[in-house]
């Protein structure tokens, strides 16, 4: 499966990009799945409801299954956090797996970047960041850049992509 990240800080355009990217490859042809890392407690369960009173309870695990869809929560209870390699084990394959966040993971990915955040570039510290994608150029970018604006080279750019792996 082939995986490709957006890193970058809070507030730089990751969800926007990424969800402006995902159309760029279905139109494409390629089936698409994502991870995004969290770094605050989130819950996509809603309290009260059955599911959140069974997670409340004590369960480890809980899956709640419709005609539409299924998911599965997995309560960590202490545990420590999963890495990225043991969530990508739990993926059901597809042509491409985008990751939002996990910046530290060495897969290839594109920098997302606004100067207005007043925030480190983080390509100079980490070779798997191939690409930046920013609103405005810069002469501090020690890789090629991509405008944020252009979803469409943007998608370009990573599928053409090759990481001398595969």
């Amino acid at each position: 499966m082939r995986i490709f990240g957006l890193a970058g800080w809070s507030g730089s355009g990751k969800t926007t990009l990424m969800t402006s990217l995902i159309p760029q490859f279905v139109s494409r042809g390629l089936t698409v799945s994502t991870i995004k890392h969290a770094h605050h407690a989130f819950d996509v369960d809603q309290p009260g409801k059955d599911s959140w009173r069974h997670r409340q309870a004590g369960a480890q695990e809980v899956m709640v299954a419709s005609g539409r869809r299924w998911a599965l929560m997995h309560e960590l209870r202490g545990e420590t956090e999963p890495s990225l390699d043991d969530l990508l084990m739990r993926m059901t394959p597809v042509d491409l797996l985008l990751v939002e966040g996990y910046k530290h993971h060495n897969h290839p990915k594109i920098e997302v970047y606004r100067s207005a955040l007043g925030k480190p570039l983080l390509h100079p510290l980490d070779s798997f960041v191939v690409a930046i994608a920013s609103d405005q150029h810069r002469a501090e970018f020690c890789r090629p850049w991509l405008p944020l604006s252009d979803p469409a080279a943007i998608a370009s750019f990573i599928l053409d992509y090759k990481t001398g792996l595969e």
